[in-house]
C-alpha cells in the first residue's frame, strides 16, 4: 500500500483538528477552506489537461525521441499525458496491472511506457528501420 494514500487524509485530520484548537470555528473554516481550495487546483489542472489530449488524436506524440529524453522513472500517468498532450493507445488488457500504453510520432518512432499503479515503471523506445540501408548480399566484395 502506498504511504500517501494514509498520510494525507492523516495530514489533513490533523490540520483541521490543528485549526479549530488555535482558533476554534473560524479556524476550522479557514482549514477546510485551504483543503478544498486545494482539492479544486487538482481538478481543474487534470480537466485542463484532459481537454486538451481530447483534441488529439490517441497515441500520437510530436517527437517519440523526445519524450523518450523527458521519461523518468515513477512520473504519474496524468504528468505523461500533459507532456505528451495526448492520451496514450492502451495496449495490454483493460483493468489489469501493468498498463502498458503507446506514443507514436509522424516517423512512426514509438515509445511503449509501462505503468504499475498509476506510476512510470519503465519505458522502451522503438524506431522503424531506415528506408536508406543496404543490406550486404553475398555477390558484393567488400571493401579493402
Amino acid at each position: 500500500m502506498q504511504i500517501q494514500k494514509i498520510l494525507l487524509p492523516l495530514a489533513a485530520v490533523v490540520l483541521v483538528v490543528a485549526g479549530y484548537r488555535a482558533y476554534g470555528w473560524p479556524g476550522l473554516a479557514l482549514v477546510a477552506g485551504g483543503l478544498v481550495m486545494w482539492q479544486l487546483l487538482h481538478f481543474t489542472r487534470m480537466l485542463h489537461i484532459l481537454k486538451r489530449a481530447a483534441n488529439r488524436p490517441i497515441g500520437h506524440v510530436d517527437s517519440a525521441v523526445m519524450l523518450h529524453a523527458k521519461l523518468a522513472a515513477g512520473l504519474p500517468l496524468l504528468h505523461v499525458v500533459a507532456m505528451t498532450r495526448a492520451l496514450g493507445q492502451l495496449e495490454s488488457p483493460k483493468d489489469t496491472q501493468p498498463e502498458r500504453y503507446r506514443w507514436t510520432d509522424t516517423a512512426q518512432s514509438s515509445v511503449v511506457c509501462v505503468f504499475l499503479g498509476g506510476k512510470l515503471q519503465s519505458w522502451e523506445l522503438t524506431r522503424p528501420a531506415p528506408d536508406g540501408v543496404m543490406e550486404p548480399t553475398d555477390s558484393v566484395a567488400p571493401a579493402p
